[in-house]
């Protein structure tokens, strides 16, 4: 059987459908990471005897095309905020990340061990993998292209917030290796976790990040004319901010992720108005739904293939909790006290924390680094909430965000979008 011809096949369709889909589903209810999930079920279903896409059979290949496809989307997400950085301005992602997402991460892993049995380090991975809000399937509630002027109270929030805290819910990752069983005493290992993937991994992430940041700005806007870019080369630019802040920072054992995206707004902070932000950004965009069709058209066979089996009531329970009360319960009170927000932007903001590809990315991390326990069901609840969330999200992503705009007397996305092709 010809599988590379009938992927090839198959993955032509799902990229050529990525090019009209978003534009066509722009004023409907619906967004496309629903119908490639399906594409990936409905193909699997079929009578043809296709590789299994159980992602415990091939862990080290969904570790590292989901890691590829966080860090390009972490750079899209920083090119594309226009707000400098400053505690004050970066106020409610700051608080939905330092604050929400580690009550979340609490609670959920309590959850987790009462209401499904897991063990605690069992408990925790999956807690830390399900917290983020994820930067890659949040497009529709995100800012807008740079420079568009998209950046109103929730998509700023959201944006922020899905930037930094793929990088930050890592330390919980490893708190979770660090309660594994082993030979080395516990407070031991509390202490290393503590210094070293606490302090030490966020401070070089953060300092190489800007670093970067700093250096590749330089390249591209302070060179003389002579040795310039050309404008169909900032692509590889973006690309070039992706692979080596994240490379070099985890070369030195920081957090990639982290590094990223600090990259990413530091090189947005110069020239601003300049359109190579936008050719870096459009760039970025591209890959970054190339990633997307792979992953869910994978996660739709994995579930034809049996991905779910070991989901039990209380593991859907949890994913429940998760996307329709933790989150948006959380949200509401975290954001309590922001005075520029109000109570329909807080609603907003704390209801839509989607759950997607990073959180597959840090569950194959973790159990290619150690075994854990149950590793079968966290499998399970994290597609049936990846599956919830992408539903109910993506279904009400569009009305919600225009019913926001128009309450604000702002265009929707669609209006925007028919005026510019005007």
């Amino acid at each position: 059987m010809p599988y590379y011809t009938i992927a090839l096949l198959l993955l032509g369709i799902a990229i050529l459908g990525v090019a009209w889909l978003p534009s066509l589903l722009e004023k409907y209810p619906l967004s496309y990471p629903i119908l490639y999930i399906l594409l990936g079920l409905g193909v699997c279903s079929l009578p043809i005897p296709l590789p299994h896409a159980d992602p415990l059979v091939h862990p080290v290949f969904v570790k590292h095309l989901s890691e590829l496809c966080v860090i390009v989307a972490l750079t899209g997400t920083g090119l594309k905020i226009d707000r400098p950085f400053s505690l004050r301005a970066w106020r409610s992602p700051l608080l939905l990340v330092l604050v929400l997402m580690v009550f979340t991460i609490a609670g959920l892993a309590l959850a987790g061990h009462w209401l499904l049995g897991l063990a605690p380090a069992s408990a925790l991975l999956l807690a830390a993998a399900l917290a983020p809000t994820d930067p890659v399937l949040a497009g529709d509630v995100q800012v807008g292209d740079p420079g568009e002027g998209r950046e109103d109270n929730v998509r700023f929030a959201l944006t922020g917030e899905a930037g930094l805290n793929d990088g930050l819910a890592f330390p919980f990752v490893y708190l979770a290796l660090a309660l594994l069983p082993t030979a080395v005493p516990l407070d031991e290992r509390l202490r290393h976790w503590l210094w070293m993937d606490v302090g030490y991994r966020i401070g070089v992430g953060v300092l190489l990040g800007w670093l970067s940041g700093k250096f590749l700005a330089y390249l591209i806007f302070n060179l003389p004319k002579r040795v310039s870019i050309k404008t169909e080369g900032y692509g590889f630019v973006a690309l070039a901010v992706t692979l080596t802040s994240y490379a070099i920072t985890e070369l030195v054992h920081g957090y990639g992720f982290l590094a990223v995206f600090i990259a990413a707004i530091t090189l947005r902070s110069r020239e601003r108005k300049h359109e190579y932000h936008r050719l870096m950004h459009a760039f970025t965009d591209q890959m970054e739904r190339l990633f997307i069709v792979v992953i869910l058209l994978l996660l739709g066979a994995a579930i034809a293939d049996g991905l779910l089996r070991a989901l039990t009531w209380p593991g859907a329970a949890l994913g429940v909790l998760l996307v329709l009360v933790l989150r948006p319960l959380g949200g509401m009170l975290t954001l309590i006290r922001s005075p520029r927000i109000n109570l329909a932007e807080r609603a907003v903001i704390s209801f839509f924390g989607i759950r997607g590809i990073g959180s597959v990315f840090y569950v194959a991390y973790a159990l290619g680094e150690a075994d854990f326990p149950q590793a079968r069901q966290i499998w399970a609840v994290l597609a049936f909430t990846m599956l919830l969330s992408i539903t109910v999200h993506g279904v009400l992503a569009t009305p919600v965000m225009n019913w926001l705009d128009r309450r604000h007397g702002r265009q929707t996305a669609a209006e925007i979008t028919e005026a510019t092709a005007e």
